[in-house]
């Protein structure tokens, strides 16, 4: 559907629940997005991927490689608002072996330049947790602007934590691309 020279996002199907089933109760992917950190059942991750691949506010998306066609993430549009247009974002990269190599990066890029390209949103917004530098690094270098933080809402490793807000308008994201 979308690709760069590394990698390709493909709308999630049921063939994705293994992988994903394996990647939501992954304790080490989890850390940076999930506030539960519940343990799912292969059932619960079924019912998930059949309800986000027909969902009519919602637009989510396998993150590939392309020479391999191995799956190494998901990247969705959720809550997507056509009449205010405005839709919130969620990056997962399951494959930790593949952090920190610019995929995120890639699909982000993708993504937004669907959402404000193709969807026409006005604003794309995310919620990530304080103790995730490096993605509060990445999202900044997107264009995203911290618009507010929700304090000590996350207990993890016995500490609070925050969780910020961050948003980035279509003319922000077309002016800088």
């Amino acid at each position: 559907m979308f690709s760069t020279d590394r990698m390709t996002l493909r709308k999630v199907t049921e063939e994705d629940t293994e992988i994903y089933h394996s990647w939501r109760n992954n304790p080490e992917v989890m850390k940076n997005t999930s506030p539960s950190m519940d343990q799912y059942t292969k059932a619960d991750t079924a019912a998930f991927i059949q309800m986000i691949s027909g969902a009519s506010d919602a637009k989510s998306y396998m993150i590939e490689l392309k020479e391999t066609s191995q799956p190494i993430g998901i990247i969705s549009l959720i809550h997507i608002d056509y009449k205010n247009r405005h839709a919130e974002c969620v990056i997962d990269l399951g494959e930790q072996k593949q952090w920190g190599k610019g995929f995120g990066r890639e699909a982000m890029q993708l993504l937004l330049a669907y959402a404000f390209e193709e969807l026409n949103l006005h604003k794309v917004y995310l919620r990530v947790f304080s103790f995730n530098e490096r993605a509060v690094r990445l999202y900044k270098k997107l264009g995203f602007e911290i618009e507010g933080e929700q304090r000590d809402q996350l207990f993890r490793d016995g500490d609070w934590h925050s969780v910020i807000l961050m948003g980035i308008f279509q003319e922000t994201f077309l002016r800088e691309s």
